[in-house]
């Protein structure tokens, strides 16, 4: 008898260690990653490189990878941030080229991604029409329209005279030693936390990711939800393109998509730190955070930009691979 249960106790340590392994793999390649280019990049630990990793790399992805969270975390996915980035960048640009006041423009850049939203929306919940589809036909109009709007694609600059001077403050400011950009990010985080984990609207939209049959049964208006979250969505992302235009002062068609595979795996990567393996802002902003020093690491080293792309590849899947495959042994446990 005592053989017996010292073998299944055996058996739940051997379970529970798994689990922990299976719910740090993230944190463990971050310190793994991070140690690896301390020592084979050049440059990588001065002060400068660090801040330049924080501003440069992880803001703005930070702040997309935050509103996929939410698109995730609903049960669903949102491959049109991209366009409600590029939708808030025009939007502003256009009325600061005509002359209109800064907030004025910045209302409408949000407004101009939250139209986005909007459109996602109605194709999800009015029509029906699955998350992953419904976002990417947006994709596709959305990139059509900006050809049209600009002629087949030409960038939209702000004369260096006609950039206001409260809105270069808003890329390239500093308060209390830190950046602008960095601190909308801190915000924008900090913000999502508390909706997600603190609000009923966050309990909700993580119940219809988990189970939306029964938070439909149970009486809640999830369509009303879902309205939301997507609208929220991309509201977050036009803030991303307000800060990107504020950085580089012109407006060009289809930039913002190429924030979208990080984004999404950022947050898929996130998912290993919950133990359920559920999306989580915590996990989404060390997933950002990985990629970030990955990618500058990777250009620090001097390889090829092709070969830093399949890096980065294989670093999402062994992250993901190691997580799972763990979490599955422990459940075998």
């Amino acid at each position: 008898m005592s053989t017996v249960l010292s073998g299944e106790g055996g058996f739940n340590a051997s379970s529970a260690v798994l689990r922990k392994a299976a719910r740090y793999a993230l944190v463990v390649a971050l310190v793994a990653v991070f140690a690896v280019f301390s020592i084979a990049a050049p440059g990588f630990l001065t002060p400068a490189n660090l801040l330049s990793i924080l501003v440069n790399n992880f803001t703005l992805l930070a702040i997309v990878a935050i509103a996929m969270t939410f698109a995730v975390s609903a049960g669903g996915i949102d491959l049109s941030v991209g366009t409600a980035i590029d939708f808030a960048s025009f939007a502003f640009v256009s009325l600061v080229l005509a002359g209109k006041p800064v907030a004025l423009a910045l209302g409408a850049g949000i407004g101009g991604g939250a139209l986005v939203g909007v459109l996602n929306a109605a194709l999800i919940s009015g029509i029906g029409i699955s998350p992953f589809l419904a976002t990417l036909g947006t994709l596709f109009i959305g990139r059509s329209v900006q050809q049209l709007l600009t002629n087949g694609g030409n960038p939209a600059y702000l004369p260096p005279a006609g950039v206001p001077e409260s809105f270069r403050f808003l890329g390239r400011g500093i308060v209390g030693g830190i950046p602008v950009p960095l601190l909308i990010a801190a915000a924008v985080i900090f913000l999502a936390f508390v909706i997600l984990t603190r609000s009923r609207f966050g309990r909700v939209v993580l119940s219809a990711g988990i189970a939306a049959g029964v938070v439909r049964y149970s009486g809640i208006p999830l369509r009303s939800y879902i309205v939301v979250t997507y609208v929220l969505v991309s509201a977050i992302a036009a803030i991303a393109g307000l800060v990107l235009t504020s950085t580089v002062t012109v407006y060009i068609p289809s930039s913002g998509n190429a924030f979208l595979l990080n984004a999404i795996g950022a947050t898929f990567i996130g998912t290993t730190l919950s133990q359920h393996g559920r999306p989580n802002v915590a996990g989404t902003v060390l997933g950002v955070l990985l990629l970030s020093i990955v990618a500058n690491g990777l250009l620090l080293t001097g390889l090829n930009f092709y070969w830093q792309q399949v890096g980065t590849g294989l670093l999402i899947f062994a992250v993901l691979a190691v997580s799972f495959a763990n979490r599955k042994a422990a459940v075998r446990a």
